[in-house]
């Protein structure tokens, strides 16, 4: 079969390039853990005023915004290749399911590295997307509007107070469960990780994932959005949507600080030690879900606005390579980003300040920005893109320009 590439829309790779640049950010000062660390175990990573910046940072402005943001362009590229599929009078369901299927034999490779991985969430929740295709707008809307507001929670919650229903033990910092995993980490060997990965780490993910921290729900939401939004082709035309991006932001800055609010005072009736068995918390993990929400939005018009600046669009738009390799340099990021830390490789979990391991992403992001780069001057794909791409049309394509 023949197949014809459409010319890509440039401010959605350096989209992406840019939210996976936060992504390896928060993984790495996280030291790659993917999961509660023991009480104590990373006090050596706070020694000053600079790790504590690093901290707050990441908590207003990283976590839970740069998964959403990569999350929702999973959506929109879902939507584009449905519809040049469509639109050349071909059904892609059959092989954008076969798709998923080789993203979640990649992603299960990487889940062995890093139990934090989002690929084999994409793929199996990516299924759902699929009946979604031809869904009217309004019901769209209003289930990602459901979804955000902690239906999925709220359900969960219901059936089962709260408890893990994929794991017996707590998975507290005080767990002796997460105490046995940590010393894999750090003095375990290659195999040892991989056999904690291989089933335990997923169970530990499902309950992240599909318990009241509802993870999942919050990532499918943010696939219909980038589903709706691609229906009229925001990025094609960003340029003739100055006043809707204003507005965008003007809304998402207002809902900022009010769920802030909500949020403080919600989780100020539960004393210091806050335990997720009651609808408090449930509210409140919901007003922290619509913070996150509303910073992703923030961050996406700041981007687009800047984007239509000459200057600044030009020094965003070095993201776009980094960005069209992004299943490539997401899962050399943890290869590497855990060879860093684990036993198997130099073993410096919890003993490397905040401040360090910031900059060490900063330097990995600036590197894989210029290899991106180089890359892409002699090759048509990433390696990892390329494999994806043959894989799922049973061809070889040619590599090298």
């Amino acid at each position: 079969m023949t197949t014809t590439t459409k010319p890509r829309i440039e401010i959605v790779d350096a989209l992406r390039g840019f939210s996976l640049a936060g992504i390896v950010i928060v993984h790495m000062v996280e030291n790659y853990v993917g999961a509660p660390t023991p009480e104590g175990a990373m006090e050596a990573t706070h020694q000053g005023i600079p790790d504590d910046i690093v901290d707050g940072f990441i908590f207003l402005l990283l976590r839970g915004k740069f998964f959403a943001l990569f999350s929702f362009l999973f959506g929109l590229s879902f939507f584009i290749q449905m519809n040049n599929a469509h639109n050349k009078g071909q059904d892609l369901r059959g092989r954008f399911l076969w798709r998923l299927a080789i993203l979640f034999g990649i992603g299960y490779v990487h889940h062995l590295f890093y139990r934090g991985d989002i690929l084999t969430i994409y793929a199996v929740l990516g299924i759902l997307l699929i009946p979604f295709y031809k869904l009217n707008n309004k019901w769209i809307l209003g289930i990602t509007t459901l979804i955000f507001l902690g239906l999925g929670r709220y359900i969960v919650f219901i059936l089962t107070k709260g408890t893990n229903i994929f794991m017996q033990d707590d998975l507290s910092p005080n767990s002796p469960i997460i105490a046995t995993y940590y010393n894999v980490l750090k003095e375990g060997g290659l195999w040892d990780v991989f056999r904690s990965n291989a089933i335990e780490g997923h169970l530990m993910k499902m309950h992240f994932q599909l318990g009241v921290f509802s993870r999942a729900y919050l990532t499918f939401g943010f696939f219909l959005l980038g589903l709706f939004v691609g229906r009229f082709k925001f990025f094609q035309n960003f340029l003739e949507h100055k006043k809707l991006i204003k507005k965008v932001l003007l809304w998402s800055i207002g809902l900022f600080v009010l769920s802030i609010g909500i949020a403080i005072a919600l989780f100020s009736q539960l004393g210091p030690e806050v335990k997720f068995d009651n609808w408090l918390a449930m509210l409140g993990l919901t007003a922290i879900d619509l913070n996150n929400i509303a910073m992703t939005f923030i961050i996406l018009a700041l981007f687009v606005i800047l984007y239509r600046k000459v200057k600044a669009g030009r020094w965003l738009a070095k993201f776009a390579p980094y960005g069209r390799m992004a299943l490539t340099n997401y899962v050399f990021q943890s290869i590497v980003g855990t060879f860093i830390f684990f036993g198997w490789g130099l073993g410096y979990l919890g003993e490397l300040r905040n401040i360090y391991t910031f900059l060490i992403a900063i330097f990995m992001i600036f590197g894989q920005l210029i290899l991106s780069k180089w890359w892409l001057k002699y090759f048509y794909y990433g390696p990892l893109e390329w494999v994806w791409r043959s894989l799922t049309y049973f061809r070889i394509f040619p590599m090298r320009r």
